[in-house]
């Protein structure tokens, strides 16, 4: 699932793309959509919250659509060819004068007035790259649970929006703290969380995500290397699926530097 920082940058190419212009073509091919259409409409703005997308018209109307695991968007100039997948994998078409943008395989895909946005958005909680960023409350909503680990809490979109598996296996190794770790038992959670937002922005202006800060080393300390050598000690890296019944999400870790405390 696309990283908080991916969807940010998508999210301002769109923007770019659309916002201020009339729509010159619009389809949402979506069963419950397939009669909307905005053509001639004024797209107000695309805004990320977390990892959601929202496209407001001048209308009243906003599209919300996430990616998921492999939803994706393509911005392309008007007449040239959309190259992003096959037709039947477009959900979403917006056109206007200058430029094309396509959403291919979007598992979420819904209109609602801007202004009940929260209907869709409202349950989650601060964004790591809004610009109502609140590390306070943040902090507040993960505390709210202390049993829980902070790999657990750190994924949870209630809690902070914008971490997925990587800058969770990433933000943990470089605080050196295992990820089945209680909350209760991490020693500087603000700290953590901070770490989390500092990875998020220095990736956010690029599709490259590096959280190493060399790239002679490589791109990430742990993230999906697996039985590979730590960067740092040369320990064997390890992974696991661990999480609620039904949403087990795989982690990465060095045994070495991230050793499970009691």
């Amino acid at each position: 699932m696309p990283e908080g920082d991916t969807v940010w940058l998508a999210c301002r190419q769109l923007n770019a793309a659309l916002a201020g212009r009339a729509l010159t073509r619009c389809e949402l091919r979506v069963p419950q959509l397939a009669t909307t259409d905005f053509t001639g409409v004024v797209v107000n703005e695309v805004a990320s919250r977390g990892k959601h997308q929202l496209t407001r018209f001048a209308n009243g109307w906003t599209l919300h659509t996430h990616l998921r695991m492999d939803g994706g968007w393509r911005v392309y100039p008007t007449g040239r060819r959309w190259t992003g997948g096959p037709a039947w994998q477009i959900r979403v078409l917006m056109v206007n004068s200058e430029a094309a943008a396509v959403g291919y395989r979007l598992p979420v895909t819904e209109m609602v007035r801007t202004e009940a946005e929260d209907t869709v958005v409202g349950h989650i909680g601060p964004d790591l790259l809004g610009a109502d960023w609140d590390a306070d409350e943040a902090l507040r909503r993960i505390r709210a649970d202390p049993d829980r680990t902070i790999g657990e809490a750190l994924l949870d979109q209630r809690n902070l929006a914008g971490i997925g598996t990587l800058y969770r296996a990433e933000t943990l190794f470089l605080q050196g703290l295992h990820p089945r770790t209680p909350v209760r038992a991490v020693p500087d959670l603000a700290r953590v969380v901070a770490r989390a937002k500092m990875l998020l922005e220095a990736n956010k202006n690029h599709h490259d995500q590096s959280t190493t800060g060399d790239r002679r080393l490589g791109s990430h300390w742990v993230f999906e290397r697996p039985g590979q050598d730590c960067r740092r000690c040369g320990t064997r890296i390890e992974t696991e699926e661990f999480g609620p019944a039904g949403v087990e999400r795989r982690s990465y870790w060095c045994p070495h530097c991230q050793p499970l405390r009691s």
